[in-house]
């Protein structure tokens, strides 16, 4: 999946001249909490968070401050400079940006000029999507050996069946490197034949767990 299928194009911006008073009531009115800094070629040259905001306003139990600091210009607490991604990146990369930066946002950019911004949820809402938890369906673990071929041969046993598969995913069998996972969501609330035809070609099933399986 690429970004331009999960970014969002109506982005709010702003300019670093703009005081952050007018981040903060941008923040609260829109319900956002990164706002893009961009340049007058509408080129991301920093972003501000509802924290960054946060921290610049003055505490309610500051006395002798007057709200000065909210007229500061936005350049002053902005981050820069700023990760970007092209909309024609996999999803999948962004999100290793995402957990080794620690960031929750990404502005999107094309040629330069800002085109769209990616958040953790939207991340987390296409993780959804792309595991299949978002409709009705049952997952099946099946253990296999970690070599070429594998995938195919399983999936001619739920062609058997003619259940719509949701989606497939595959991680490492951590007790045994020789060994991985395959993770198939299936749209019935009733995998229990389809267990048993993997049964019969020999297949170990983690999961689900079911009375008279074998562990």
């Amino acid at each position: 999946m690429l970004v331009e299928e999960v970014m969002k194009t109506d982005v709010i911006t702003l300019t670093p001249s703009d005081s952050i008073e007018t981040a903060l009531k941008l923040l609260n009115q829109h319900h956002i909490r990164h706002i893009p800094i961009v340049d007058y070629n509408h080129c991301v040259i920093g972003i501000v968070s509802d924290r960054d905001v946060r921290d610049a306003s003055p505490s309610i139990l500051d006395e002798i401050s007057e709200g000065g600091q909210l007229k500061k210009p936005i350049e002053t607490i902005m981050t820069s400079p700023v990760i970007t991604v092209h909309p024609l990146d996999f999803v999948e990369e962004v999100t290793s940006i995402f957990y080794e930066h620690e960031i929750a946002c990404v502005p999107v950019t094309k040629n330069e000029e800002l085109v769209g911004i990616i958040t953790e949820k939207d991340m987390l809402h296409t993780l959804i999507q792309l595991t299949g938890t978002h409709v009705q369906s049952s997952q099946i673990e099946i253990k296999v050996l970690n070599k070429p071929g594998m995938l195919p041969q399983v999936m001619q046993v739920f062609g058997k069946r003619k259940v719509n598969i949701s989606s497939v995913l595959i991680y490492p069998y951590k007790p045994d490197a020789q060994y991985k996972i395959i993770v198939i969501r299936i749209q019935t609330m009733n995998p229990l034949p389809t267990i048993e035809d993997l049964k019969e070609d020999g297949y170990e099933v983690l999961w689900p767990k079911m009375p008279g399986m074998t562990p």
